[in-house]
């Protein structure tokens, strides 16, 4: 009992931490034992996933409703995508400008890959039409994000329109979101076994040179993410959302670590929901609405990537960077990182509806994939770090325009 009070006393981050640097030296001196530990990890990315679809469609729908306007529902969800648009499109060009500065494609041996094969990417028309389900209970099956938003968002309009005939469905809704967010802190604390796993395995799988063993690329990664994440995002939350800096990232730091274990915008969502509210001091019905629209948008990772392996593939291509290109990878990487499922390496396979803008056939597109994919992940672990951060930098900004931000809560984030 004694031990058990002592490990949970150590602040959870602490614990992440330690556990991630366990399972980078696992992996590193003893990659043979790293499967023996892999079911841990597996466990924890199925339970964080297992909580994703309920949470996104009962914490949206009571958000909405303790709203108590409908007017304040356009005025939340106006201000969050206006936000999530900016630093996606910030994003992409942080990408294209760290690829310009440091030029990775550059004699990148594409000749020695093999071609991956390409699913035909969705059309923007089919991305729209999509958002509203058929049916239901298969987009729930599915996990289709901006399909359980939609509904989600008329589940709680219409309990909020219903008026004195809603409140027992409201109050239900309200304490559905509080048993999940209960369930989540349980799951939560599992995080520093399912983090040594997961590094444990990563490293083991790929050696711990993989971190740099596609060179420049990978250095323009973690240069882009930096970027996004110490300029522009600290930036917003300094000028815009008016919160100290480094009590904002030591309060988050628990979603960051999860963010880069999983690889997954979704997975991070039930931990960024937990220290919205316990670190950061933001309302319910703040991050219950934002964090979810976040999740399946704000992929400013995503974003940063695409225009950093766009430019990287006309590089190692050849093909003439002139202003028309910059300017259509810019747009095109935009709409594409708002389309992009929140799941491992899903970007790469958005490429090609960005590649293709600027004339560069499927093929071409496919050899670039197949260069890069046996490298992704742990590419991709570092580039979701950005995007679980704009979602909530993103839901603090909002948070600070609406009045639903305790600061007494921000301040004690840095008291651990």
């Amino acid at each position: 009992m004694t031990l058990l009070r002592g490990w949970f006393a150590i602040p959870l981050w602490k614990r992440v931490l330690a556990a991630l640097a366990l399972g980078l030296l696992l992996g590193t001196l003893w990659p043979q034992a790293a499967p023996a530990v892999q079911f841990l990890g597996d466990l924890f990315v199925r339970a964080i996933r297992m909580l994703v679809v309920p949470i996104v469609l009962v914490t949206i729908a009571a958000g909405i409703t303790t709203l108590g306007d409908t007017r304040r529902i356009g005025g939340i969800g106006g201000r969050t995508i206006a936000l999530f648009a900016f630093t996606t499109a910030v994003a992409v060009s942080v990408g294209m400008a760290v690829a310009s500065l440091i030029r990775p494609g550059e004699g990148a041996p594409l000749g020695t890959a093999a071609p991956h094969a390409l699913g035909t990417p969705p059309t923007p028309y089919e991305q729209l039409i999509g958002i509203v389900p058929v049916n239901i209970f298969e987009a729930l099956a599915r996990g289709d994000m901006l399909a359980i938003i939609f509904v989600a968002l008329l589940l709680g309009i219409g309990t909020l329109v219903a008026g004195e005939a809603g409140k027992p469905f409201a109050a239900l809704l309200q304490s559905a979101t509080a048993v999940l967010l209960k369930i989540v802190g349980i799951v939560m604390e599992a995080t520093p076994f399912g983090v040594f796993a997961l590094i444990a395995n990563a490293v083991a799988a790929n050696g711990a040179a993989v971190f740099v063993n596609v060179g420049w690329l990978a250095l323009a990664v973690v240069l882009g993410s930096a970027i996004q994440i110490l300029l522009v995002h600290s930036l917003m939350l300094r000028l815009l959302a008016r919160v100290p800096i480094r009590h904002f990232f030591r309060g988050i730091i628990d979603a960051l670590a999860v963010a880069f274990s999983t690889a997954s915008s979704s997975a991070t969502l039930p931990v960024a929901m937990r220290v919205a509210e316990k670190n950061l001091g933001i309302g319910r019905a703040i991050y219950s609405t934002v964090l979810p629209i976040g999740a399946s948008i704000g992929k400013d990772g995503t974003a940063m990537y695409v225009g950093l392996l766009s430019l990287f593939s006309l590089q190692a291509l050849g093909v003439p960077l002139t202003p028309t290109a910059y300017g259509l990878v810019l747009l095109t990487g935009s709409l594409a990182a708002f389309g992009t499922a929140p799941v491992p390496s899903a970007s790469l396979f958005m490429l090609a509806a960005v590649l293709s803008s600027v004339g560069v056939p499927p093929e071409q597109t496919a050899l670039v994939v197949g260069f890069v994919l046996p490298f992704d992940r742990l590419l991709d672990m570092t580039r979701t770090v950005p995007s679980a951060s704009a979602n909530l930098t993103v839901t603090t900004t909002v948070a600070r325009w609406e009045g639903e931000i305790d600061d007494d809560v921000l301040r004690s984030a840095d008291d651990d």
